[in-house]
């Protein structure tokens, strides 16, 4: 628990009084506050995010999902308790424009340190149709969590970005608890060696395919695509509720026939009807590919590499590299 807004005790007011005027710095109280508590408090905004807080805080941190193991993050509605808790926290992680709720709730709230992910990669614009598409494209219908502009923010599916935002992460935690900064270097650098190494896996795993083209039922995959060189054609754009036309459907099974796709991909955390009602109408497959959006029981893996891992077998299977 922070103890930032407790109360001082009577000495600790005069000593502080006696040293206004002398060596304490307007930022010292914050950092001396921070290494009052047995923890570093983190507020992350959902999974992707907590992850890089656990393993960059490593035994110093004390990480909060607001989004609990299950839920569907995008359209989240934050409570009163979370609320309160973003005002007791030392820090809160979120990537603006996947969750517009808590975005509000972190901005309107007083914690000293906030860190956007979403300032800390390079974000770009993907379509519902390709990776190089155009908002509006194919059917899209929604913009639930797209960022300001239309920006894509699923950037944690390509490793060399999620670890540009790892490498922002570290920097702000160093900044905020600088009493730890060594250990949250040293973690900030094993992490991205792990995400380096990551990608080196993928491209290896999927250079030698028989096919470019893979199918989801929304958007999320346009950085991993672009990294690697494949074509995400998605049934519902960014917006994993929006429904497909038919006009939409209609295009994916030709898409499909043509590039030799065998499989409709769908998520853990979003109903599978209408990844199997156009793969049924298609002659196709289905299968799982997750987009990390969180953990639970049915995850294809415990963490963020495994899940990853488990992705790179999927595709494998689905575009013929297997």
């Amino acid at each position: 628990m922070n103890v930032r807004r407790r109360l001082i005790p009577t000495a600790a007011v005069t000593a502080v009084t006696a040293l206004a005027m002398g060596t304490l710095s307007a930022c010292s109280s914050d950092s001396a506050a921070a290494g009052n508590t047995d923890k570093f408090d983190v507020v992350a905004s959902f999974y992707p995010m907590a992850f890089l807080a656990e393993r960059i805080g490593g035994g110093h941190v004390n990480v909060t999902s607001l989004t609990q193991p299950g839920q569907e993050p995008h359209d989240l509605e934050i409570s009163a308790k979370q609320t309160a808790q973003l005002e007791e926290t030392d820090a809160a992680l979120h990537l603006k424009g996947l969750q517009p709720n808590i975005d509000e709730a972190i901005g309107q709230s007083g914690v000293k340190t906030k860190i956007d992910a979403a300032t800390l990669t390079t974000l770009e614009t993907h379509g519902a149709g390709d990776t190089h598409g155009h908002e509006g494209e194919g059917g899209h219908e929604g913009h639930s969590h797209e960022t300001e502009g239309g920006k894509d923010p699923h950037v944690w599916l390509d490793p060399v970005k999620y670890a540009e935002v790892a490498e922002g992460v570290g920097k702000a935690f160093e900044k905020a608890d600088p009493d730890h900064a060594a250990d949250y270097r040293k973690n900030t650098e094993t992490l991205v060696g792990e995400l380096n190494a990551l990608d080196t896996t993928l491209e290896a795993g999927l250079k030698n395919r028989k096919s470019d083209v893979f199918i989801t039922t929304h958007a999320s995959f346009g950085y991993f695509a672009e990294r690697y060189g494949l074509t995400e054609e998605a049934i519902n754009g960014l917006d994993p509720e929006s429904e497909p036309s038919a006009a939409r459907v209609k295009k994916l099974a030709e898409t499909a026939r043509a590039d030799g796709v065998t499989t409709i991909f769908y998520e853990t955390l979003v109903s599978d009807d209408t990844a199997k009602t156009v793969a049924k109408d298609a002659g196709l497959k289905t299968d799982v590919l997750d987009p990390l959006e969180g953990i639970t029981d049915s995850s294809r893996g415990d963490n963020y590499f495994e899940v990853m891992e488990s992705n790179l077998k999927a595709l494998q299977t689905a575009l013929g590299s297997a």
